[in-house]
């Protein structure tokens, strides 16, 4: 974790920002709870149980620096709350979700499944491919089976 924060540390001050004790605090529990895409209020309540003299206006700040700085990717997923996502150190692209529209879990798809449709892109409509997003909603393989189950 803490070669991940010297990594962002690194990154702010590029940019001429510092690595506050609040960014700090919000850092951490992005990278405590990586696999949970949270919401700014999920995480102002988590980092103010680390910092408790933050406010929810400083979180959403530093989660709005974050992303615009790349750290975070600010991400939906169609239920109306955004929720923030470490980028994966290295990494090109966003990674890709699976979302279930039954229990509302949520899988990533590390492996970057639009390299051929970027060129595609690129070469017929000349249009330079900065990022992309992808998730796909329908059923997981849980919610299937409790189906199967519940039918029989």
């Amino acid at each position: 974790m803490e070669h991940r924060i010297d990594r962002i540390k690194k990154l702010l001050h590029a940019q001429s920002y510092k690595l506050t004790p609040q960014r700090e605090a919000t850092v951490r529990v992005l990278l405590e709870r990586e696999e949970d895409h949270l919401s700014a209020e999920e995480i102002y309540l988590l980092v103010k149980d680390k910092a408790p003299e933050i406010g929810l206006a400083t979180v959403y700040r530093t989660l709005e620096l974050l992303s615009e700085l790349k750290i975070v990717d600010k991400i939906n997923f169609g239920d109306g709350v955004s929720r923030y996502d470490l980028r994966k150190e290295g990494a090109e692209h966003f990674h890709h979700h699976l979302v279930c529209i039954e229990c509302g879990s949520v899988e990533e798809i590390v492996d970057d499944l639009l390299g051929d449709v970027e060129k595609i892109v690129e070469n017929d409509w000349g249009f330079q491919v900065k990022d992309h997003r992808l998730t796909f909603h329908g059923i997981c393989k849980q919610c299937q089976k409790v189906a199967v189950e519940s039918s029989s």
